[in-house]
């Protein structure tokens, strides 16, 4: 027997109104809603904090009353203030010092481990582990490393007869201590350089052999150049990375001895949530911010002209 048949119905979503408007309406929405995360961020968790930090650099707060306009004092406190350049000081010579020992350290390690040899992923591994212990954990062993009793550095220098140094006690010793320290975490830039040299074409090798260059003249005149975008980012964050430095100086010295390791944002710390003075604190972060601003422009014109890019003329 013949049936009539049933149409069937659609199981498709109804888009409704969205549906109805034009295409180019729909992808401008879904672009905007893809979006919002990150405007919703910025908007609440940088731009809004940054005005009211603004706002509190003019006014003297202390957490418990209200805070109280105050003009530019928090300002003008800044010249007299020697505390404030002791931590400037501190934080520019370990910035002098760590910046170029890391990223020449971390190259020579990344050319160490962009060999074809085998267990390599081991090594690999193995240098780039410390780079992603937390920093606590790092703080906490390194000051026993550098202990005067029984710290292992210390050990170490009694095997070959030489007398103990007071690392963390003597303020010639202190800084340079710490210094020894950032170079734990060398990974980072170190995977970074290794994936720029890996990026490296072989021809580039093959063609300068057949001219017969030398390792040295390669490395010379086709790594650092080819590798110039990779160092020139790894200096950027270096240099934003040790004008922020602070959980070393706060967990291991706490600013000493005699301020030896005062370094600008815990120096910053103690202002805010020490001496309950967020007026001055905000001061001190705005500074911050224009003096890491003022030397990434700086780099960036000119250091950047030195970079090569493989698009340029």
């Amino acid at each position: 027997m013949a049936t009539a048949t049933q149409p069937i119905a659609s199981t498709a979503p109804k888009l409704g109104w969205f549906s109805s408007l034009p295409s180019a309406t729909r992808r401008t929405i879904t672009g905007y809603l893809f979006i919002m995360p990150f405007v919703l961020g910025f908007l609440f968790w940088f731009l809004a904090p940054a005005l009211v930090a603004v706002w509190l650099t003019f006014t003297d707060w202390n957490l418990i009353r209200a805070p109280r306009y105050v003009g530019f004092d928090n300002i003008l406190r800044l010249g007299t203030d020697n505390l404030f350049w002791q931590s400037l000081k501190v934080t520019i010579l370990y910035t002098l010092a760590s910046v170029p020992l890391g990223l020449v350290l971390a190259l020579l390690l990344a050319l160490l481990i962009n060999t074809k040899v085998r267990g390599i992923a081991f090594f690999r591994t193995i240098y780039y582990l410390p780079s992603i212990v937390p920093a606590v954990a790092s703080a906490v062993l390194w000051a026993w490393i550098f202990n005067t009793e029984f710290g292992l550095l210390n050990a170490i220098l009694r095997y070959f007869g030489i007398a103990r140094i007071p690392w963390l006690q003597d303020p010639d010793y202190a800084l340079w201590a710490l210094i020894m320290m950032s170079l734990w975490g060398l990974g980072g830039s170190m995977i970074i350089y290794l994936a720029g040299l890996q990026g490296i074409p072989d021809v580039y090798y093959e063609a300068a052999e057949i001219d017969g260059a030398g390792r040295l003249r390669q490395f010379w005149n086709i790594t650092l150049p080819l590798l110039s975008p990779v160092i020139f980012f790894n200096l950027i964050m270096s240099i934003i990375g040790t004008f922020q430095v602070f959980t070393a100086g706060f967990l291991i010295t706490n600013g000493g001895p005699q301020n030896a390791t005062l370094f600008y944002v815990l120096y910053l710390y103690r202002n805010a949530f020490e001496y309950l003075s967020m007026g001055y604190a905000a001061a001190l972060a705005w500074v911050l911010f224009l003096i890491i601003l003022v030397l990434t422009l700086l780099i960036f014109r000119y250091v950047g002209g030195m970079v090569h890019y493989e698009d340029n003329a």
